[in-house]
C-alpha cells in the first residue's frame, strides 16, 4: 500500500498507484490608480492538469466596503475568507462602524500566521478604502502582511506584471484602468493553462466598490480580431486607439514613392605631402 504525506495525515492511494500532484493555478491583479483600485481576476479552477471549472468566484465580498481575491487552494482561500467575512461583520455590529482594510487585512494575516506550517495553500489581496483613501494589501498562508499599488498573485502573475508594467500610470482614468486589468489578465490566461474562464473586474472606490459585466476570455481575444491589443466590448480607451479595421479587411498597399535623386561624386582633391628629415 503506498501512502502520500498530506500535511498530518497520510493518504494511501493503493498499490501501484502513482500520487496525482494538486498543482494551483490562478490569476489575479490589483492595482490603485488616482480613482480607486481595480480588482481582475480569471474564473478557472484545476486540478493538477484538470481543469475542474471555468465558473469560479474569485473575488469574495468581504462587505459592502471591501473585497478579496483568492489564490491558492480553494477550500483553504473560500473557508478562511467567510471567516474574515463573519469577523468584519461582527465588527461592525458590535461598534456600529466598518472596519478599516489595514484592521481586516491584520486579523487575516494574524489568523494565517496561527497556521503558519499547517500546508494552507493562501494568497489574498485585500482592497478597500480607508476613509477615502485606497488601501490595498497582500495576505498569504505564511503570515505575511504588504501594503502595496500593484500585486498579482497565482500561476500567470508573472505574464499579468508584463503588461501591467508597460501600461500602469497612477493617473488612469477608469475606463484604461478597466481596459489595462482586462487585457493583463487576458495575456495571462494566454500563456499561463492554470488560468483561463471569465475575467471579472472590480473598482473599489470610496463608496464601496463595483462590479463589471464578466468577458470570456476567448471573446475578448475573437472581438474585432485584434490579437496584439485586444478590444473589449465596453473600453473606451480601448476604443480611442485608433480605428477598428474589421477581420477580413485587406491591408492597403503602400503608394511606391519615386526613386531619391543619385548624388554626385565630389570632384577629387590632391594634398600634398612633404617629408622632410636627415638621413
Amino acid at each position: 500500500m503506498t501512502s502520500v504525506a498530506h500535511g498530518p495525515y497520510e493518504i494511501n492511494v493503493g498499490e501501484g498507484v502513482a500520487p496525482i500532484q494538486m498543482l494551483h493555478g490562478t490569476t489575479t491583479l490589483g492595482f490603485v490608480f488616482q480613482h480607486g483600485i481595480i480588482i481582475a481576476v480569471d474564473s478557472r479552477s484545476t486540478m493538477g492538469p484538470f481543469i475542474a471549472s471555468q465558473t469560479v468566484q474569485k473575488v469574495l465580498e468581504v462587505s459592502p466596503y471591501i473585497i478579496a481575491t483568492m489564490a491558492g487552494g480553494a477550500a483553504d482561500c473560500a473557508y478562511w475568507h467567510r471567516v474574515l467575512q463573519s469577523e468584519v461583520r461582527l465588527y461592525e455590529l458590535r461598534n456600529k462602524s466598518h472596519m478599516s482594510v489595514a484592521g481586516a487585512s491584520q486579523i487575516f494575516a494574524n489568523i494565517m500566521y496561527q497556521y503558519k506550517g499547517r500546508d494552507l495553500s493562501v494568497g489574498t489581496m485585500i482592497a478597500g478604502c480607508d476613509r477615502g483613501v485606497p488601501s490595498l494589501y497582500y495576505c498569504d498562508s505564511d503570515g505575511q502582511r504588504t501594503k502595496g499599488s500593484v500585486f498579482s498573485v497565482g500561476s500567470g502573475s508573472t505574464h499579468a506584471y508584463g503588461v501591467l508594467d508597460s501600461g500602469y500610470r497612477p493617473d488612469l482614468t477608469v475606463e484604461e484602468a478597466i481596459a489595462l486589468g482586462r487585457r493583463a489578465i487576458f495575456h495571462a490566461t494566454h500563456r499561463d493553462s492554470y488560468s483561463g474562464g471569465i475575467i471579472n473586474v472590480y473598482h473599489v472606490h470610496k463608496d464601496g466598490w463595483t462590479k463589471y459585466p464578466p468577458i470570456d476570455c476567448l471573446e475578448f481575444f475573437n472581438f474585432e480580431k485584434n490579437p496584439p491589443l485586444p478590444i473589449s466590448k465596453d473600453s473606451l480607451a480601448d476604443l480611442a486607439k485608433g480605428p477598428i479595421v474589421p477581420a477580413g479587411t485587406p491591408i492597403p498597399s503602400p503608394a511606391p514613392s519615386a526613386p531619391a535623386p543619385k548624388a554626385e561624386p565630389a570632384p577629387a582633391t590632391t594634398t600634398s605631402v612633404s617629408v622632410t628629415g636627415s638621413s
